[in-house]
């Protein structure tokens, strides 16, 4: 019997040896991007990972408090090693916690859409609800920021077979769903192509808390041995290192003080460009022959 193959994923295969070598600005050998998540849950809905019922007021609190409290002690952690975040945006947040956008505005802060809250994952909806959600989730934040967002991680990272086209329909042109590769790869959406950038679901703190049990100080040690081996590699072909916190978790004091303390290590390497999304999705589309056709 011949083999049939299923259907095709849209991003072709490349094995890591053959990809072509990837320069950054400044000869540096990692892009480092930062992505909060940042998230609204409202109240009379289960939240996620939580006890499945609603109001689930301690699940709901710890996550308030993210908001209240944790994102901005991960901005000040920012602000000291001088990156900007990549904002993963709950386009709801724009409404509920208006002085979380203005504080990301004042520091240069990129906004990339994340749905509208995070207790809607998109492969829950049917086609035409999925196309509104990415729609309004787009406008809201071009409407609050002044920028319409540039790049996407759906919620949970979820898709259906139509989100890449709606994406692509509405402008966005990378996307951080596909946690398939250490550089940016080309992602098919109908007749175009997008930028997939890198993102992690290992330097990543909500597994490595919750799922893993990982302590601050375990946590920081997963992030500098993680950068070591890109900044290793990098030398060759630059790569991306994708830190994606949620302050309801990197925000608390202990974690955020591990976090602080592996930025500065990181900080310590000269060759590192700390950049946004956008930045690394434009400098990636002029290297890559499919982006430029």
């Amino acid at each position: 019997m011949t083999h049939q193959p299923g259907l095709q994923p849209p991003i072709p295969y490349r094995p890591a040896p053959d990809a072509p070598p990837l320069r950054w600005p400044g000869d540096a050998r990692v892009a480092v991007w930062i992505i909060p998540n940042i998230e609204w849950f409202p109240l009379e809905q289960p939240v996620p990972r939580g006890r499945g019922s609603a109001p689930d007021v301690p699940a709901w609190s710890v996550r308030e408090y993210g908001n209240r409290v944790g994102v901005w002690r991960i901005a000040g952690v920012l602000d000291r090693v001088g990156a900007r975040a990549t904002v993963a945006l709950n386009a709801a947040v724009c409404d509920q916690y208006p002085a979380i956008i203005e504080a990301g505005q004042q520091r240069g802060w990129e906004w990339m859409g994340h749905g509208v809250t995070n207790s809607q994952l998109l492969s829950s909806l049917e086609a035409d609800d999925e196309q509104r959600v990415v729609s309004r989730t787009v406008q809201r934040i071009a409407g609050a920021t002044g920028v319409r967002p540039k790049g996407w991680l759906g919620p949970g990272l979820q898709e259906t077979f139509h989100t890449l086209q709606f994406l692509a329909e509405a402008g966005v042109e990378y996307v951080s769903d596909w946690v398939v590769d250490d550089r940016p790869f080309p992602v098919k959406a109908g007749d175009r192509w997008l930028v997939g950038l890198p993102y992690s679901l290992e330097v990543n703190d909500i597994p490595c808390y919750e799922r893993w049990g990982l302590t601050p100080e375990e946590y920081s040690r997963l992030i500098c041995k993680t950068f070591d081996v890109l900044y290793r590699e990098g030398e060759r072909s630059g790569t991306v290192m994708a830190i994606p916190l949620h302050p309801y978790l990197s925000g608390y004091p202990a974690r955020s003080a591990a976090l602080d303390e592996a930025l500065r290590y990181i900080k310590g390497h000269p060759y590192v460009w700390w950049a946004t999304g956008s930045e690394i999705a434009d400098a990636y589309r002029k290297q890559e022959p499919l982006l430029r056709t």
